[in-house]
C-alpha cells in the first residue's frame, strides 16, 4: 500500500513539473505581429465586360510565406494584422512554389490570414516584435494608418524589434517616438530602391505619394542598398529593414536573432540561393556562375537569366555588360525566348564582338525565321560592316 502511495506521489510530482514546464515554455515563447496591406483587390468585370471593380495592388504572398516559415521554424508565434482587419488580397503569386505550398497547407496560419486582426484592435503587450510585409499595396494604406504607427512606436520603445521588407518600410516613414523624433532618423535603413521602382514598379509608380528611398532619406534615415533585387539587410538598434523580396528570409532571420533566440534555424529556398550566387558573381566570384551551371536543380537558372536581362538597364561598364551577358547565356537554353536572345546579340554588339552577335542573330532566325527584330539588326550589321 505504501509503495502504491509513493508511486502515486511520484507520478503526481512528474505531472506537476511537466505542466509547470509547459506553462513556462508558453510564457517565454516570443510572439510577432505580421502586418499586411489591406489595399489590394482584383479587377472584376460584369457579363458585358465592363469593369465594376478596379485592380489595386496588395501584399506579396511570397514574402509573407517566407517570413512566417522562418518564425515557425524558430518557435516564434505569429498573429496577422491589417489596417481594417478581415480578409486581405495578395498580388498574383505562384501557389506551387514550395514555400507557398507549405503555407497554403497550414490550416492554422491560413485561418489567421483569412481573418486578420485590425491594427486598431491589437494589444502591444502581447508582442515582442512587428514584421511588416511588402507589396506595393503597402505604399497606399500603411503610411496612413495612425494606429499602426502608434503600435510600432510603442513596440520599439518597449525594447521590441521592428522589421520591414521591400515596400514594408513605408509603414515606418511617419512613425515618431515619444521625444518627437522619427523612428528611422539617424539609423541605417533600406527598402525598395528608386532604381528598382523604375524597373519593376512602373504600373503603380505614378500613383505613389512618394518614393520609399527618398522618403526614408528625408526622414533622416541613412539609406543603404545593394544592386537591384539582391538581398540587403540594414540592422540598427532593433530596427531591421530589407531592400526587396530577396531580402525576406535574411530580415526574418535577423529578427529571430534580435528576439534573443539562441540557436537560430535557417531556411534555404531555391530562388534565394540563386540570388545569393548572382550577388557573389557580380562581386567578382566567377566560380559562382560555374556552381549554378553545375547544379540546375538546386538553383533557378531562368531566374539568373532574367536577372541578367534586367541588369543591363543599370550596367554602366563593360565589365557589368559582360556579367549581364554571362547570366543571360547561362539561362539561354532554359528560357529559349527570342527576346532574350536579341538582348544577348545586342550586348555582344555593344561589347564589340561583331561575329558572335551575327552568329546569335542567325541562330534566332533559324528557329524563328520571321522574327523581325533579328532580321532588322542582322541587316543593319551586315550593311555597315
Amino acid at each position: 500500500m505504501r509503495l502504491l502511495k509513493h508511486s502515486f506521489r511520484l507520478i503526481l510530482c512528474c505531472l506537476t513539473l511537466s505542466t509547470t514546464a509547459l506553462v513556462t515554455a508558453e510564457e517565454n515563447q516570443k510572439q510577432v505581429l505580421l502586418v499586411l496591406s489591406g489595399y489590394g483587390q482584383h479587377e472584376v468585370a460584369d457579363q458585358a465586360g465592363q469593369v465594376t471593380q478596379e485592380e489595386r495592388p496588395g501584399y506579396e504572398f511570397d514574402e509573407f510565406s517566407k517570413a512566417y516559415l522562418v518564425f515557425k521554424e524558430n518557435g516564434i508565434a505569429v498573429d496577422i494584422a491589417s489596417p481594417k482587419g478581415g480578409a486581405v488580397q495578395a498580388d498574383k503569386y505562384d501557389p506551387e512554389k514550395p514555400f507557398n505550398a507549405r503555407v497554403l497547407a497550414d490550416k492554422a496560419i491560413m485561418a489567421k490570414l483569412e481573418n486578420t486582426l485590425s491594427t486598431a484592435s491589437i494589444d502591444v503587450e502581447n508582442y515582442h516584435g512587428v514584421f511588416v510585409v511588402g507589396g506595393k499595396g503597402a505604399m497606399f494604406d500603411l503610411p496612413k494608418d495612425q494606429q499602426l504607427q502608434a503600435f510600432i512606436a510603442d513596440i520599439y520603445e518597449r525594447q521590441g524589434v521592428v522589421a520591414a521588407v521591400c515596400h514594408g518600410p513605408a509603414a515606418l516613414v511617419d512613425v515618431k517616438l515619444t521625444d518627437g523624433s522619427y523612428l528611422v532618423a539617424g539609423k541605417a535603413v533600406n527598402g525598395f530602391t528608386n532604381h528598382e521602382e523604375q524597373l519593376f514598379g512602373k504600373k503603380w509608380l505614378p500613383e505613389f505619394d512618394f518614393l520609399l528611398q527618398d522618403k526614408l532619406t528625408e526622414r533622416g534615415g541613412r539609406f543603404q542598398s545593394s544592386d537591384i533585387m539582391l538581398s540587403h539587410v540594414a540592422s540598427d538598434t532593433r530596427l531591421i529593414t530589407g531592400q526587396n523580396p530577396s531580402s525576406t528570409v535574411d530580415v526574418a532571420l535577423e529578427m529571430v536573432k534580435a528576439l534573443g533566440v539562441n540557436k537560430v534555424n535557417a531556411l534555404s529556398f531555391r530562388d534565394d540561393r540563386t540570388m545569393a550566387q548572382i550577388a557573389a558573381f557580380l562581386s567578382g566570384e566567377s566560380s559562382a556562375l560555374n556552381a549554378m551551371a553545375a547544379d540546375k536543380e538546386y538553383y533557378h537558372i531562368p531566374l539568373a537569366g532574367m536577372y541578367g536581362y534586367y541588369y543591363l538597364n543599370v550596367a554602366q561598364s563593360d565589365q557589368q555588360l559582360q556579367q549581364a551577358l554571362a547570366l543571360m547565356q547561362l539561362a539561354q537554353k532554359s528560357i529559349n525566348n527570342p527576346r532574350l536572345d536579341m538582348q544577348i546579340a545586342e550586348t555582344q554588339h555593344k561589347l564589340g564582338d561583331y561575329k558572335k552577335a551575327v552568329a546569335t542573330l542567325h541562330a534566332i532566325l533559324a528557329q524563328h525565321p520571321d522574327f523581325e527584330p533579328a532580321e532588322k539588326m542582322l541587316s543593319n550589321l551586315t550593311t555597315s560592316s
